[in-house]
């Protein structure tokens, strides 16, 4: 059965803080600098300092990358 989406977007902001203590938490544990990881990946450095921070709205091809770089599986970063 299918589910009516929430009447605000509070929902969706909580899972783009999860993610984005995930890539954060994964770095940290990679003792990796923003820079390195960002540079890695050929993503902004704005788009990864938003994404972990919880903010912004990343496409899938910046989740893949990142995922890719910090040797997760996508589906473990987004699940």
């Amino acid at each position: 059965m299918l589910r009516d989406l929430p009447d605000d977007d509070e929902w969706i902001r909580a899972q783009g803080q999860v993610i984005g203590a995930r890539v954060l938490a994964r770095r940290t544990q990679l003792r990796a600098t923003q820079e390195a990881v960002y540079l890695a990946a050929r993503v902004d450095r704005r788009t990864l300092q938003a994404l972990e921070a919880g903010e912004g709205n990343p496409t899938y091809t910046t989740l893949a990358k990142l995922a890719y770089v910090l040797g997760l599986p996508l589906a473990e970063l987004v699940a």
